[in-house]
C-alpha cells in the first residue's frame, strides 16, 4: 500500500471525525463494548491463532494476560468516564472579579496505534479503549512477528467496527514506515527502543504528540530482609510467564551474597513446581527470537558465566529452549547491555543498599523495577533514590494490573503514560476555558478593563492591588 492510499485512507478517517468531532458517552461506551463482545465471541479462535504464533502458549496464560486485561479496561472505563468527561472548576484570582474558569477535555481526533507481537491482543486494544473512551478514531497497525494473530485481529475489528471508526493495517517494515510518517492527531507506539526512535522521527515531520511504551533492563531487588522462598516464586512467575517475553519482566536479580545459592535453589524449585510440564512454557515467537536466546547464554558463558537450569523436562520431553539463571555475567557480556525478552535470568551479587542504587542509577532507567524484603526503610530509600517507570513490592508485574495507576516509561523506557484515567487523558487535550464576568455584574471592573491605556493612577493601583 503506497503512502498516497495511506494519505487518502486518513483523509477519510479524519472526514468521520470532523462529522463527529465529540462523540456522547453512549456513543463512547457502546464502541468500548463492541470490543468487550468481540474478544467475548472469539476466545478460543484467539487462543489457537495466538499459540499458532508463539509454537506454544496455553490458553489460561492467553486467557489472563491479554483478555482480562481488556475485561478490566473496559470495566473501569464504563465505571468512570461520566465522571472523566466532565468539566473541571478551577480557581480564579480575585481581580478577575466573578469571572468563572473551568478545563474541559476535547478528543483529539485520529489516533495511530502500532502494537508488538508480544502481547499482541492486549497491547493493541486498550489503547484501543482509551482513545475512544476519549472521542477519537482510531487505525491500528498491529506486529507482523506474530502475523495470524495480527491478520486474525484485522477480520474481527473489519466485522465489528466500520473503518472510519476502527482502521487496521497489517504489514511489514514498509507499511509500519509510511504508518509512523502520517499526519496524526497521536501516535501510540509500544516496542523496542531503537524502533522508538525511528517512529519518533517519522511523527516530528508533522509535530505528532507520541506516547512511547518501551522497555529496558527491569531489576528485581532482594533484600536481606526478604523471604528468598517467596521471592523466588515470584521472581520466576516474572521471569517466565509468555517465555519472558514481556517488556515489565524482571531483567535481572540482585542479591546480596550470604543470599545468593539459597536464593538460586529457591528459583530452580519455584520454576520447576511451576512449569513442571514444560511444554505449557510459551515458545520464543519465531526462529530469531530463538537464535538470539542461545547466543545471548553462549556470549555469556564464553566470557565466564556459568548457566543454571532452571527447570528439568521429563523423560522423552525435549524444549527447544531451556530456561536458564546466569551467576558471575561478564559486565560486557551482550545480557547486561541488551533487554533479554527470553527466560533467561542474570543474577547480580550486591552486598550493600546504596552500591545496588549506584548500579542501578548507572543504566539507562529501566521501565519496572521489583523489590522483596520487609524492612521499610529499606523499601523508602529504594524508592527514593531510584527511577523507574513504575514499582511492584514484593511481587512482579502486578503494577499494571492496576487501572488507577499510570502505566508508563521514563527517558530511554519510554515517554507518557496510560491505563485508567492516565489513558483517557493522553489521548485528549485538556482545553483551558474563561468566561469573563465583571464584578457583581458591574462591567467597569470587567476583565481587562482596568488594566487599560492609556496608563495612569488607575493601573498602578491595579498592579498593587494584584500583587
Amino acid at each position: 500500500m503506497s503512502i498516497n492510499r495511506f494519505t487518502l485512507q486518513l483523509d477519510e478517517i479524519k472526514a468521520a471525525y470532523a462529522a463527529e468531532p465529540n462523540p456522547s458517552l453512549e456513543l463512547r461506551l457502546e464502541r468500548i463494548g463492541r470490543i468487550e463482545q468481540m474478544i467475548l465471541a472469539n476466545e478460543e479462535k484467539i487462543c489457537k491463532v495466538l499459540a499458532a504464533d508463539f509454537g506454544t502458549r496455553h490458553s489460561v496464560e492467553s486467557r489472563l494476560l491479554e483478555f482480562q486485561m481488556i475485561y478490566q479496561a473496559c470495566s473501569h472505563v464504563r465505571k468512570h468516564l461520566k465522571e472523566w468527561m466532565k468539566p473541571q472548576l478551577v480557581t480564579t484570582s480575585a481581580f478577575l472579579g466573578s469571572s468563572h474558569a473551568w478545563t474541559q477535555m476535547q478528543s483529539l481526533g485520529v489516533v495511530g496505534i502500532m502494537s508488538p507481537w508480544n502481547y499482541p491482543v492486549q497491547l493493541a486494544l486498550v489503547p484501543a479503549i482509551a482513545a475512544f473512551a476519549a472521542g477519537n478514531r482510531v487505525w491500528l497497525k498491529p506486529s507482523e512477528r506474530s502475523s495470524r494473530t495480527s491478520g486474525f485481529l484485522a477480520i474481527l475489528i473489519q466485522e465489528y467496527f466500520h473503518p472510519s471508526e476502527f482502521c487496521v493495517s497489517v504489514g511489514g517494515n514498509e507499511v509500519a514506515e509510511s504508518f509512523a510518517a502520517l499526519p496524526f492527531d497521536h501516535l501510540f507506539f509500544t516496542g523496542s527502543g531503537e524502533i522508538g526512535k525511528k517512529v519518533m522521527r517519522a511523527a516530528a515531520d508533522h509535530l505528532t504528540p507520541v506516547t512511547l511504551e518501551l522497555g529496558g533492563k527491569s531489576p528485581a531487588i532482594v533484600d536481606p530482609s526478604a523471604k528468598l522462598q517467596d521471592a523466588a516464586a515470584s521472581i520466576a512467575y516474572g521471569k517466565l510467564v509468555n517465555g519472558g517475553q514481556t517488556c515489565i519482566a524482571p531483567d535481572y536479580v540482585i542479591v546480596h551474597a550470604s543470599d545468593c545459592e539459597a536464593f538460586v535453589q529457591e528459583l530452580q524449585k519455584a520454576s520447576q513446581k511451576q512449569f513442571s510440564n514444560p511444554t505449557e512454557l510459551t515458545g520464543a515467537i519465531d526462529e530469531r527470537q530463538l537464535t538470539r536466546w542461545h547466543q545471548l547464554v553462549q556470549d555469556a558463558v564464553d566470557r565466564g558465566a556459568q548457566a543454571i537450569p532452571l527447570i528439568q523436562s521429563p523423560a522423552n520431553t525435549v524444549i527447544p529452549f531451556t530456561p536458564v539463571a546466569l551467576l558471575n555475567v561478564s559486565e560486557d557480556a551482550l545480557i547486561m547491555q541488551e533487554e533479554i525478552f527470553g527466560p533467561i535470568l542474570p543474577i547480580i551479587v550486591i552486598n550493600d543498599v546504596d552500591s545496588i542504587i549506584r548500579y542501578i542509577n548507572s543504566r539507562p532507567t529501566p521501565l519496572a523495577l521489583y523489590w522483596f524484603g520487609k524492612s521499610k526503610d529499606v523499601m523508602k530509600q529504594i524508592l527514593s533514590e531510584t527511577r523507574s517507570g513504575g514499582v511492584t513490592i514484593n511481587d512482579t508485574l502486578l503494577h499494571i494490573a492496576v487501572e488507577d495507576l499510570p502505566f508508563g516509561g521514563i527517558g530511554p523506557s519510554g515517554m507518557g503514560a496510560y491505563h485508567g484515567k492516565a489513558g483517557f487523558d493522553a489521548f485528549s487535550h485538556r482545553k483551558s476555558v474563561l468566561e469573563v464576568r465583571g464584578l457583581f455584574g458591574f462591567n467597569f471592573l470587567r476583565g481587562t478593563t482596568l488594566a487599560r491605556p492609556p496608563y495612569g493612577k488607575g493601573v498602578e493601583r491595579v498592579l498593587r492591588w494584584i500583587k
